[in-house]
């Protein structure tokens, strides 16, 4: 079957055929996200979106009900096929929560192809024929994806911008125009595909912004490469890093009766080597253990903390996920804090950090005192939900410079990463990936954990409870880093931060800018004279 058949059966299609290609263009487009990073499927896909969206009527409304049909259909099978994972977590407790799964895997997909509707929908409304339609996809899409990540919480997860971050050269024009910008650059290079079967005698050179296009990733993916190339890793003095990933199970983590099957695990991986190259117990500095590693308030538990104190003689200092408990504690329904705790050779607890950023329906319930009195709870069993903490705040970590926590979640955000104030010299990111199994969600979570320390320009060092655990230097280079599953530990200097990066600087403003402009071009062109709008 020739290309240009197959194009107009694509623009031709209506029904359930039609729904069927949007929501199979989506699903294959989830394949440009980590682990698999096919990027270059985009070029098949987006264009497809393009062509569709140019297959619908006119009618009363310039046929945005169409387009938002086809894009809602786009997004539900690109959030199913990307975010499936997400389902793991209801299968930890099934008895629980495993009525619950197709829900979850269902209901978060089809909410979140809405956004991806309205996108399409206001696109259609500037829609033109030739090129100039390809830019309005991306404003659209750019602007749609930002409220996405901001709107009830946010949840930015698998942007379309994380495509273009799998190669690292490319990923470098995160330290300029942020995931944001890169998302704008994305959409706009696979769809320039399409304007390659545009009618010659209407456009003069279809193939032109396909060439601008490549032009464009070969300018960002070269300035990339030079940035890396001048800017080697450099290392803080006299810090040594452990990092241990345990690599427990969900129902051990958080049952209290397997207290000391957990600090013994904790403890004998501490003391163990990773390889020839690693240090010894003794000459390690600073020992980083998961997110909430400890199924126990640990300021409650003296045995625990003596232990944790025999480990650490050498003069290393921990840094360590708990469960915090709030002042004043009531032992009946206690309040918590999905925290991190800095302990020192001493034991005792030198600084806290508490997470800000909580998971919905993971560590809070929307409406929580109502759901509930309705039976329901969010994953992690707390009653009442865990407590927010009050700001972002820097940690305090003896002999290390001040850190940035963040716990899980958190490290997705892009531009909310970092308190106003004294900038952190790294980033330490504690998480618990062990409830999406081996799935593909561990695989990106790390990766958008590495963009934002390409954004910040800080170096990331990271501690997973099943993986992946890692070093990485503030232009994403992977220092050192234990696989998804894996049981271990891993020895690392810690990489020195680089100057303040473009987007560190101006956050979103040079990403709205390139929208603004491209928004204006778009009513440029619209506004002249015997331009035809479809």
């Amino acid at each position: 079957m020739k290309p240009t058949v197959l194009i107009h059966i694509i623009v031709l299609s209506f029904g359930w055929r039609r729904w069927l290609i949007a929501f199979a263009a989506g699903a294959f487009s989830a394949l440009a996200m980590a682990p698999i990073n096919a990027w270059p499927v985009l070029f098949l896909t987006f264009p497809t979106l393009v062509w569709m969206i140019d297959g619908t009527g006119a009618g009363r409304w310039r046929g945005t009900m169409g387009a938002a049909t086809i894009g809602w259909w786009f997004g539900f099978g690109y959030f199913l096929a990307g975010l499936y994972w997400v389902g793991y977590a209801f299968l930890v407790d099934a008895p629980t929560f495993g009525w619950l799964l197709p829900f979850a895997v269902i209901g978060l997909p089809a909410g979140l192809a809405i956004f991806i509707a309205i996108a399409t929908a206001l696109a259609r409304l500037l829609w033109t024929r030739g090129a100039v339609r390809i830019l309005a996809l991306a404003v659209t899409l750019t602007a749609v994806e930002w409220l996405r990540g901001h709107i009830l919480t946010g949840f930015p997860w698998n942007t379309f911008g994380y495509a273009l971050t799998a190669p690292l050269a490319l990923a470098q024009a995160a330290s300029v125009i942020g995931i944001w910008g890169l998302t704008f650059v994305a959409v706009v290079v696979f769809a320039s595909t399409a304007t390659l079967t545009d009618d010659r005698a209407e456009t003069r050179r279809p193939w032109l912004p396909l060439a601008i296009s490549v032009a464009v990733l070969a300018v960002i993916a070269g300035l990339g490469a030079l940035r890396l190339a001048r800017t080697p890793t450099r290392w803080v003095d006299d810090v040594h890093l452990r990092i241990m990933q345990p690599n427990l199970q969900q129902d051990v983590r958080f049952n209290y009766a397997a207290k000391q099957q957990v600090m013994d695990r904790y403890i004998a991986l501490s003391n163990r080597a990773s390889g020839p190259q690693s240090l010894g117990v003794r000459e390690v500095t600073h020992l980083i253990w998961p997110e909430s590693a400890f199924p126990f308030f640990l300021a409650h538990e003296p045995d625990a903390l003596a232990q944790i104190t025999r480990l650490l003689q050498s003069g290393t200092v921990l840094i360590t996920g708990a469960v915090r408990a709030a002042e004043p504690v009531n032992p009946a329904e206690p309040a918590v804090y999905n925290s991190i705790y800095v302990i020192d050779r001493t034991g005792s607890i030198v600084s806290f950090y508490d997470k800000v950023h909580l998971v919905p329906f993971g560590e809070y319930l929307p409406f929580q005192h109502f759901l509930e009195s309705l039976g329901l709870q969010q994953l992690t069993k707390q009653r009442g939900g865990f407590l927010a903490g009050d700001r972002r705040r820097l940690l305090s970590v003896p002999g290390a410079p001040p850190a940035l926590p963040l716990i899980c979640y958190e490290i997705i955000f892009p531009g909310a990463v970092a308190p106003k104030g004294r900038r952190p010299d790294w980033i330490v990111n504690v998480t618990n990936d062990g409830w999406f199994g081996v799935s593909s969600g561990p695989y990106q979570h790390f990766q958008e954990a590495r963009v934002r320390a390409i954004e910040e320009g800080l170096p990331l060092v990271r501690a997973a409870n099943t993986g992946i655990s890692a070093v990485v230097d503030p232009l994403g280079r992977i220092v050192n880093s234990l696989p998804l599953g894996a049981e271990g530990v891993i020895d690392a200097p810690l990489p020195r931060p680089i100057g303040k990066p473009i987007y560190a600087r101006l956050g979103d403003v040079p990403a709205a800018m390139i929208v603004v402009l491209a928004l204006l071009a778009i009513i440029r062109r619209r506004s002249q004279p015997n331009v035809e709008t479809i």
